[in-house]
């Protein structure tokens, strides 16, 4: 059954091979459309297909909920599984957290899995209400334009081919399937600012400010962000990596107008702490000034003709993997490990072990941000620093990945 505003497979395909295909379903009305419909234009065309739940653990019907989806996605013969957070940093932002935390685990599994690209659900109806919040927070043009139909992220590509479909077209895509799903109750939580939103425009479509009205400002916005983004992509080739760290040329950033300056900034600072989304304008703005500053759990610092934006140690104190392990999407630890072994951030306190012999073009603050293996409390190795033999730190980092995970966000 055809689905009018779809994205059509050659255009999710986009010229690429691709063997399969995954979807990110969670139960709702809305990824069990796009399931559905991906089966419809994937299927004849001998694409593969495979299914995925993130269960956040933060509901107790979430487990049931992969039940049904698992169950549905075996009656298409689909493959389905289970992806399970179990990581979450208590103290954090939950729902922050949580967005993060999904893509992660989505990336993870698609590399595991041979799957080059994954689909996400997101519709119309969430296009507009995303507008709409970033309007209220004052966002610049890149807000304005709204959710991306495809983007970047942890090196996987990911695409929306519903955004085009109203969340009302979708469920009367489904009742003429006979397609049942599940409704998250968190839908009609007002204590999330989406929901409100979604009631503010409700409220607002009478005076004329309705959802297709800030889709068309949308798609006029869209013009204009992609003359920024040549802008932007030419800046980004100045770009090096350097120990976990990216630097360019102050001259390059200097000389780019003022919403290149802050595009790159924002992109580098979500690209390298992983956020979602970018820091506000007015402490962006700020820093972009400066050229010196923390912000997004980065340290970003101009010295010697080259800004370099590095990770905070602060911000990485309950970031933790075991050897082996990627770390902070950035290094993978590898030696003689023995059991307990954990890679932690190195630190403040451990500078006073850095020897004389280390590599002094790595910054004092980039190596307290590095990471190092932890034994008992004791610190074992931090081989960005020179310490602990038969230890390696391998970046995991390449630079035509994140280049594209800037030009993405």
């Amino acid at each position: 059954m055809e689905m009018k505003g779809a994205l059509p497979l050659r255009d999710i395909l986009a010229g690429r091979t691709v063997r399969r295909i995954g979807i990110a379903v969670s139960g709702g009305g809305d990824s069990m459309a796009l399931l559905r419909y991906m089966h419809t234009i994937a299927k004849p065309e001998g694409v593969g297909l495979a299914a995925v739940t993130v269960n956040h653990g933060l509901r107790d019907a979430a487990a049931d909920e992969a039940e049904f989806v698992a169950k549905q996605s075996a009656s298409l013969g689909i493959p389905h599984e289970t992806l399970r957070w179990t990581d979450r940093d208590p103290t954090g932002n939950l729902q922050a957290e949580a967005r993060t935390a999904r893509y992660r685990l989505l990336a993870d599994w698609a590399q595991d899995e041979g799957i080059a690209v994954v689909m996400i659900g997101h519709t119309a109806d969430d296009q507009a209400e995303t507008l709409m919040m970033n309007l209220m927070r004052g966002s610049g043009v890149d807000g304005l334009c709204g959710m991306p139909q495809e983007f970047s992220r942890y090196g996987m590509r990911f695409v929306r081919p519903l955004l085009g479909v109203s969340r009302a077209g979708l469920r009367e895509y489904l009742e003429e399937l006979g397609q049942a799903w599940v409704e998250d109750p968190s839908n009609e939580d007002i204590r999330y600012a989406r929901v409100r939103i979604r009631q503010i425009l409700t409220e607002l479509e009478p005076l004329g400010l309705t959802r297709q009205r800030l889709l068309d400002m949308a798609g006029r916005m869209r013009d204009a962000e992609e003359v920024l983004q040549d802008r932007m992509a030419t800046l980004a080739e100045k770009i090096e990596l350097h120990c976990g760290d990216v630097l360019l040329p102050e001259a390059v950033f200097r000389a780019a107008p003022r919403d290149t300056r802050h595009r790159f900034l924002a992109s580098a600072l979500s690209s390298l702490s992983g956020q979602e989304y970018r820091p506000r304008f007015q402490p962006l703005s700020e820093l972009a000034a400066a050229g010196d500053g923390v912000l997004y759990g980065c340290r970003v610092t101009t010295r010697g003709g080259m800004i370099r934006i590095a990770r905070e140690a602060a911000a990485l104190e309950n970031v933790t993997a075991a050897p082996g392990e990627i770390w902070d999407r950035r290094f993978r630890l590898t030696g003689p490990a023995e059991p307990g072994d954990v890679v932690r951030v190195m630190g403040k306190a451990a500078l006073g072990r850095l020897p004389e012999t280390r590599d002094s073009n790595i910054p004092r603050t980039s190596l307290m941000a590095s990471p190092a293996i932890w034994r008992g409390g004791e610190l074992i190795a931090a081989p960005l620093a020179g310490i602990g033999e038969g230890w390696q730190a391998v970046s995991v980092q390449k630079r035509t990945d994140f280049i594209q995970s800037l030009l993405s966000r």
